[in-house]
């Protein structure tokens, strides 16, 4: 799983999130908000925590089922945590290969001919890097 750090520079760089089932999530709110709200990873799913669309955008509402009393949250108050499959299908046809090094994976790229690496020891890490440099030059 990518770090919050890494989630949150993909964010304000412009990746959408459109939730999904199977999704998982931090909160991101003001902060009078307890930070342990906000260091919980949260997933979408229809029996606890649904995306529902409104006139104002999308609400993730939880269902009852959380330890502390949260009706819903606005998609802007949410950090998503992209898998490592949903960051190698962002990267589309510019993903060449993830290799395994021994203390690290490396993830390759191309864009416009040229090629870029990037290493980590968590391959989601490595994998969200590359996409948060496509999201950079694509701007």
């Amino acid at each position: 799983m990518i770090s919050r750090e890494l989630a949150v520079a993909l964010r304000d760089a412009g990746l959408v999130w459109h939730p999904a089932s199977g999704d998982r999530f931090q909160l991101d709110l003001p902060d009078d908000v307890e930070l342990e709200a906000e260091a919980e990873i949260f997933t979408v799913s229809e029996m606890t925590i649904e995306a529902r669309r409104t006139p104002t955008g999308t609400d993730l509402a939880f269902n009852g089922t959380t330890e502390w009393a949260l009706d819903s949250v606005q998609l802007a108050d949410a950090v998503w945590l992209p898998r490592e499959d949903q960051l190698r299908e962002l990267l589309r046809g510019t993903f060449r290969s993830l290799r395994r090094l021994t203390d690290a994976f490396v993830v390759e790229i191309e864009i416009a001919g040229e090629t870029l690496r990037y290493e980590h020891p968590d391959p989601s890490e490595a994998y969200g890097q590359a996409l948060l440099e496509l999201i950079g030059r694509s701007r």
